[in-house]
């Protein structure tokens, strides 16, 4: 039997992936298994995943003639997947030294549907750890009682699928909305903290997270940028009315800080972005996006105006 699988989706990750798959060999267990998902590499990812057979002997590859995206590649892993539970592991990252005995350990103890954990920014030699925004650890809540306050950072606005272990039972409620190229997983965050029973945070910080990267879609400029408007039409669409005044927020704040950044974006994708920006925030309701407004400083407060 299989207690965890590890679902690694990665492109064009001939960097990285070694040292993604390195850590999860250090990591082996008999009952882990490890899921790659190629997808769509024009590079040797798939040559160097291939060399990591003896080192981790349950290990399993899909590979997509073309790129269909982070949300899609994951999900053909969770498809896949055998474990009593899933955890993510993006290709560009790595984890520590016996955190998945870890991982396994704390969810086994807690015996709830999901935990979250904190995680380690990696920016060239700088390490710098985040914690996931829930003060109280290793106790078992429900994951409806950490969406709000609305003016405060909760855990729907940490939305990192690899920070975390999830029962495979859980089934659809794992899901990415396929397609999406960008903010996937704030919808997936969302539907989780609003649908399963039960959830804890553990103080354990053993995935390493590589910040600024190139090929990061933080970093370019093109279409997929606007599949934040799709991502978030999901979350406004399904947030329960006593959250929507934080999601209103959430997306207004996100929207300003994307308007913030926007010459990465080509003129032709900046144009649409405002324009998408403009027709999202015209169908909210005003009251809930007055509010949202008025707790921005008065810089990005004129740029959602000017959207």
């Amino acid at each position: 039997m299989i207690t965890l699988s590890v679902i690694v989706p990665v492109r064009d990750g001939e960097p990285y992936i070694a040292d993604a798959l390195t850590s999860l060999a250090r990591n082996a267990r008999a009952d882990f298994e490890v899921i790659v998902i190629d997808d769509g590499s024009a590079d040797a990812t798939g040559e160097i995943v291939a060399e990591f057979r003896d080192e981790l002997p349950a290990l399993h590859v899909i590979r997509h003639s073309e790129a269909a995206g982070l949300a899609s590649a994951r999900n053909a892993g969770l498809r896949l997947a055998s474990g009593r539970y899933v955890t993510f592991l993006d290709g560009d990252d790595w984890i520590g030294r016996g955190y998945l005995v870890s991982l396994v350990a704390a969810i086994d103890g807690l015996g709830c549907d999901f935990v979250r954990v904190d995680h380690v920014q990696s920016d060239g030699r700088k390490r710098e750890p985040h914690r996931a925004p829930e003060a109280r650890r290793d106790v078992v809540l429900d994951p409806r009682d950490a969406i709000l306050p609305t003016g405060a950072k909760t855990m729907v606005d940490y939305p990192y699928a690899w920070a975390g272990v999830y029962r495979r039972e859980l089934g659809d409620l794992l899901a990415f909305p396929e397609g999406l190229h960008t903010a996937e997983d704030r919808p997936w965050i969302w539907r989780l903290h609003q649908r399963a029973k039960s959830f804890a945070v553990v103080s354990l910080s053993g995935v390493f997270y590589r910040r600024g990267l190139p090929q990061s879609l933080t970093r370019i400029g093109d279409e997929r940028q606007l599949h934040f408007f799709d991502a978030f039409d999901l979350v406004l669409a399904e947030a329960e009315e006593p959250y929507r005044p934080k999601a209103v927020r959430t997306f207004c704040a996100l929207l300003a800080n994307h308007l913030e950044m926007r010459d990465r974006l080509t003129p032709e994708t900046a144009a649409r972005f405002e324009e998408r920006g403009a027709a999202t925030l015209a169908r909210l309701p005003a009251d809930l996006v007055a509010d949202a407004l008025d707790a921005l400083d008065p810089d990005r407060r004129a740029l959602l105006r000017l959207s």
